[in-house]
Order: structure tokens, then sequence, then C-alpha cells
């Protein structure tokens, strides 16, 4: 068992020697972990693949290529990131000039998730490195496989005083988590999430919880139904459901709702094959446990699309379910899994109320030509980020901070959004000796008179 005092005590140590702060050794430590992951490709599709059942296409396009962009993006900018930049400085500091100071926190923990366990374990080590701190990973033992690999891959190109993982389970956690960290990065549920900001407070630790909810997607009469079929299968069923951002449910004006579900119906199909569970690169649900949970969702409602699972391949068709109304229990809590309810509505507004009237969700998507609808579901409604005419997409770009609001979440990354992430933004001001202002000080004459004037 690896001493995990020891280990917070070792990168501590290495960090105030002050290497990780220089730009040369984080450009380094970036061009290592992608050739860690280049190098690896093949090790880490496979582990992927014995965890979840992912398919070679999943494997890349949402975990290896996903971060491998990101590391790009980030070795490409992270120059200028790091720069200290002069910012305005006003008339009452004459002779002054302002500066902001980008620095590390430190040593940070970053606890990733099972639902894309290399992606979202590597994506904040990125801003982690490139903000000089030194970083302990955390992934899930519930795909170990991954975390295994993580271990392996983490000790062979890095060194432990900088970046190290740790495998476990929950008495892991809670070990690691009663430490003193400088930063604390964690994916998960929002129960979960409760326990990382309560022990993070007993240390003034700083946290970036990215959690989740129930993200609403609305198809309203004007929609391309076609169009929206497809993009809306494709975020919600890709990976099992089991992504934070998908679509958890759907409401359809009622007037198309009848034409959408055929669509989709048909959509389902060219994804997936008549027969989904017989196809061999369909994701498996993460476990048992969670199988079963969702499982008994399937109750709800009238299944109109799907509803076939198997325990033993621990797969659930994409599932889609009508009938639905707000005292079903599968609209309790996040889904995280292939199924659907879907909703109707005439009047806009009730929907606006009634996503209103729950917690903050992680995503929204709205499927609408009417630009000035747009706007008002924007300006009304409270989320972390989400797409007009699309789902999920918007995660992957680099330009777009991701992060929740609320209960969904506290903090954003992806892009330069990591590196201010892990970064303490440090401000200073560089006075003059040439002269000095006199009326600052309590024995000027008439000082008060003059302060007046200056703060109006």
């Amino acid at each position: 068992m690896i001493n995990i005092a020891q280990l917070v005590k070792k990168q501590r140590d290495f960090f105030q020697t002050e290497r990780t702060k220089d730009l040369s050794f984080r450009i380094n430590a970036l061009e290592t972990l992608r050739q860690m992951i280049k190098e690896s490709e093949g090790d880490i599709i496979s582990a992927l693949k014995d965890d979840l059942n992912k398919s070679e296409f999943d494997a890349y396009s949402t975990e290896i290529g996903i971060v491998l962009e990101e590391i790009r993006f980030t070795l490409k900018n992270v120059e200028k990131w790091a720069r200290p930049r002069r910012v305005k400085t006003p008339l009452t500091h004459a002779g002054s000039r302002s500066y902001i100071y980008p620095e590390p926190y430190g040593v940070v923990l970053i606890i990733s998730p099972w639902n894309y366990p290399f992606q979202l374990a590597i994506a904040p080590l990125i801003g982690a490195i490139a903000a000089g701190n030194c970083a302990i990973l955390k992934p899930s033992e519930l795909t170990p496989n991954t975390s295994k690999l993580l271990a392996r891959l983490v000790k062979d190109y890095f060194q432990e005083e900088h970046i190290a993982v740790v495998e476990g389970g929950v008495e892991t956690s809670q070990m690691l988590l009663s430490e003193k960290f400088d930063y604390i990065f964690f994916t998960g549920s929002v129960p979960v999430g409760k326990i990382v900001m309560e022990a993070a407070s007993k240390h003034l630790t700083p946290v970036t919880l990215e959690l989740g909810g129930k993200s609403p997607c609305i198809v309203h009469e004007d929609a391309n139904l076609k169009l929206a079929a497809k993009r809306i299968a494709w975020g919600k069923f890709m990976n099992g459901g089991q992504t934070c951002i998908a679509p958890d449910y759907l409401y359809v004006h009622r007037s198309k709702s009848a034409d959408f579900l055929n669509q989709l119906k048909v959509t389902i199909k060219e994804l997936y094959g008549e027969a989904p569970l017989e196809n061999k690169n369909l994701t498996k649900i993460v476990s048992e446990r969670h199988f079963k949970r969702l499982e008994a969702f399937m109750k709800d409602g009238s299944v109109f699309t799907g509803g076939g699972s198997s325990l033993e391949q621990l797969k659930i068709e994409p599932t889609v379910l009508t009938g639905i109304t707000w005292d079903d229990p599968i609209m309790e809590d996040e889904i995280f899994g292939p199924i659907l309810p879907v909703l109707e509505y005439d009047d806009l507004a009730e929907v606006i109320k009634e996503i209103r009237q729950r917690p903050k969700p992680l995503a929204l998507y709205l499927f609408s030509e009417n630009r000035t609808l747009h706007d008002r579901v924007l300006g009304s409604v409270s989320f972390g980020g989400g797409c007009i005419n699309d789902t999920v997409y918007h995660i992957t770009s680099p330009y777009l901070p991701f992060g929740g609001v609320g209960s969904s979440g506290t903090g954003a990354y992806h892009g330069k959004g990591s590196f201010d992430t892990f970064s303490h933004e440090k401000s200073v001001l560089k006075q003059t000796t040439m002269f000095d202002i006199p009326i600052r000080y309590p024995n000027f004459k008439n000082g008060l008179k003059y302060i007046k004037m200056v703060f109006k």
C-alpha cells in the first residue's frame, strides 16, 4: 500500500524546488504526455474495451483523440498564457504599473470517474501540468483495467514527485481527501461531490467540481426533425448513455411528437442495428448495480422503441419511453444510461417553468430555427453549457470552458479554462519611486477634501 502522506510530501518538496514553474519543464512534460498516449494507443483501446466494451472508434474519438487535441492546443498557447500580463492602472495610481502573474497552486489532486476513464483523468492533468503544478491522479476503481494502465504509464513516463497515480476504492479516496492539497479537481456524482467539497473545506482548499444532473433537450415545432433525431440519438446513446452531458430527458412539441419519434426510431436502428444487443460495439453498463437500477426505469411509461437488456452482457438497448410525467421515478435523478424519457408540451413557457423549478442542469439543448426563441431560452434558463441544434458537441471546443452551475458543478476547464483553473492569478502593483502622491497620508492638509474629489 502506497504511503499517501509521504507521496504528498514528496511532491510538495519537489514543487518547492520551482522546477515545475519553468516553462520549458512544463512544455517537456506535455510533450512527454503526448508521447505516452501515442506510444500506448493500443493498450488504452484494449483497456477501454475490457472495462466498458468501447469500440476502437469510440475509444479514439471520445477518449484518446480529444486529449491529444487538448495537448496540441495547450502546447500552442501555454507560453502566452503563462506570461505575466499588464493591465490598466487607474489615474489614482499615477506612476505605477499593474500586472497579473499566473502562478501554480502547488500539489493538486485529480479524482476522475469511470464513464470516460482515460479522457477525464488526462484532460484536467493537461491543465495542471501547463499551469506548473505537481499532481496526484485517483482513477475510478470501477474501470480497473484503465486504472491499472494509467498507473503503469504514468510511472514509466513521469517522476513520481511530479505526477503520480494512486489506485484504490472509497477508502483510498478518503485517505487522499484527508491530506492537505493546494487544489482538488473532482469529476463524478453530486453526492460524492458534496463529500469532496466538505473534505476540502477543512483545509480551505479550492475545488472544481464537475458533476451532472438532468440535462433537458427541447425539440420545438419548427425543428429540423431528421437532423434533430440523429444528433439527439448520437449524444444520448454514445457510451451507453453514460455521459454527464447526455440529454437526460426530451421535451417535444406535441404537434411534432409522432413525426419526431418515428424519425428517432429509424435513426436508432441506423446507428445500432436491428438487434442492438448483438452489436459487438455497443458499450456496456459499468456494473451490475448500475444495470439493475437502469432496468427498473424501463417500467415507467411505455416503451416506444428498444427495451431489451442482457444482464450477462451488462447491455441495455437504446430505449425511448413515452407517456412519462414528472411523477415517474426515472425523472427524479440523473439517468446515466441509454434510456430516453419523452414528455410533450404545447407552451414553451411551461417547459421553461418546469426546468427552472429543478436543480440547474449541466447542459441544455434546444432544436429550433427561431433565433428569438433561442435567445428566450438562453436568457431564461441557467445551465452549465449546451448547444442550439446539436448535443454534446460543445465539450470538444477548446475555446468553450466546460463546467456546471449550482448543483451541476462549480468551476470550468478545457483550453485556456484548464490553465486558468489550475492557476492563481497574483495581482501586483509596481510603484514608482520618482515621486509620491501625498494626499493618501493622514497628515496632508485638507486631505479628506481631496480624497472625496478623487473617490466620487
